[in-house]
């Protein structure tokens, strides 16, 4: 089938975004009051845990007994608070998509592929994201946008994915996907689509066994030939089109 739309992880795809994350995380920590610090190579390890709050919890699980430990209620809270540091660290422009994204987003569109979003993260870091690095709404970069929050459960499940299609109005097969981690990998390819995997900072180690194509940028060197291929046949076909 005839590819259509590509579908992207945000965090580790589009741009390094876990190290602002991450800082995020220990500045909240510290304006709560928590003696938690999490180091690269803690939250490599904690990556692991799909989704924000989850990773909270999964955290509060390795503290020894009598150790402070919050509520659901106060970890949604926390969040909330993590996530507006996330977002005026974003809005300082401290951060740059990773080599590839914009040129293939662009090149994508002008070909006349649709562009969609399948993130664990919440819309406000999306939005977040692309101020930062476009300068646009997230709806004005991505013409679907399917969240952590809206689906019942994350990747590695395959429900965002599923979310994104099924917006799109398209099936697996006429989709492909972006990701940077083994869980994102196994969340697409549940989902029946093809996975593009470029390893992040904080994934390079990850099993990537289960994608179809490793590489390690999104520039058009490393595109895969079905990609190529669509992005040519569509310019060449509006191309005939306006000649006709």
């Amino acid at each position: 089938m005839s590819l259509e739309a590509l579908i992207f992880d945000v965090d580790g795809t589009l741009a390094e975004t876990e190290e602002a994350h991450r800082t995020a995380f220990n500045a909240t920590f510290e304006a709560w009051g928590l003696c938690w610090h999490w180091t690269q190579a803690d939250y490599r390890e904690l990556l692991k845990t799909t989704g924000g709050k989850e990773r909270i919890r999964a955290f509060q699980k390795t503290l020894p007994g009598g150790a402070r430990r919050l509520s659901d209620e106060e970890v949604a809270l926390f969040h909330a608070e993590k996530t507006a540091a996330y977002t005026d660290i974003l809005a300082r422009g401290e951060l740059e998509l990773r080599r590839g994204v914009a040129d293939l987003i662009a090149a994508a569109k002008r070909a006349g592929l649709r562009v969609a979003v399948a993130t664990t993260t919440n819309l406000p870091n999306v939005e977040a994201l692309t101020q930062c690095c476009w300068g646009q709404p997230a709806k004005e970069v991505f013409e679907v946008i399917a969240a952590g929050d809206e689906v019942e459960a994350k990747k590695p499940a395959p429900d965002v994915f599923e979310l994104a299609l099924t917006r799109l109005g398209i099936p697996p097969d006429r989709g492909l996907a972006f990701e940077d981690s083994r869980n994102g990998v196994l969340s697409a390819k549940g989902a029946g689509l093809e996975v593009v995997v470029t390893p992040s900072a904080y994934t390079d180690a990850d099993d990537f066994s289960a994608a179809d194509y490793v590489v390690p940028s999104l520039e058009p060197a490393h595109w895969p030939v079905r990609l190529r291929e669509a992005i040519a046949d569509v310019v060449e076909s509006a191309q005939g089109q306006r000649v006709g």
